[in-house]
């Protein structure tokens, strides 16, 4: 198995055990349970953001590290689940569009941006008169896998031009778990690191 599809499976896996909180009937250990998984959250971003500040106290080297930080698969999931990716969720979006429409391109498509913002993404998907059927399916693949790899906080992809149906999106464990609450100490350091590491793309 790859490394890529074992950790969309540990991401869905921990979806689906924090989803069955919810059916825990004592509502006391329901409550605790919640808890210990909220605290446990807030104790690692707390870590991951002082981690980033340190790093980025570090001057253009450090800045650097978190770019770098940001484009590794692993590392970006981890600091989206925490809002503290360096990059905002359009240029992560339009990075992976231009990373994967050389591909469609090959295989017939063209692809056209139309909308982003946290709620959706909207594109338009248009094939070339050798496109078959099958071609679609796997195009619409490509390219939503593309796209929640880098950016799979956004709610959902609409592709037009095609069914025009909405993909779902990802849910961070704190909206699974019904609560709002942002990591400690995240962000003010969290606007600081974006700001750094804007200053260095």
């Amino acid at each position: 198995m790859s490394e890529k599809k074992e950790l969309q499976q540990r991401i869905q896996r921990i979806g689906g055990l924090v989803e069955e909180i919810e059916s825990i009937a004592d509502p006391s250990v329901r409550a605790s349970t919640k808890e210990l998984v909220q605290l446990l959250m807030e104790f690692h971003g707390a870590g991951l953001d002082r981690a980033l500040e340190i790093t980025a106290d570090s001057g253009d080297v450090g800045l650097r590290i978190i770019d770098k930080l940001g484009r590794d698969p692993l590392v970006s999931s981890l600091l989206v689940l925490y809002g503290l990716h360096p990059d905002d969720v359009e240029t992560r979006v339009r990075r992976a569009v231009e990373h994967v429409l050389p591909k469609l391109q090959r295989s017939g498509g063209e692809l056209e941006v139309l909308v982003i913002d946290n709620d959706a993404v909207r594109l338009r998907l248009s094939l070339t008169g050798n496109s078959c059927g099958s071609t679609t399916a796997t195009l619409k693949a490509m390219v939503e896998e593309a796209i929640y790899e880098a950016a799979p906080d956004i709610g959902s992809i609409v592709v037009e031009g095609l069914d025009g149906k909405p993909a779902g999106g990802f849910v961070s464990l704190d909206k699974l778990l019904a609560g709002n609450a942002v990591p400690a100490g995240t962000n003010s350091s969290r606007e600081r690191t974006s700001t750094q590491v804007a200053t260095v793309s």
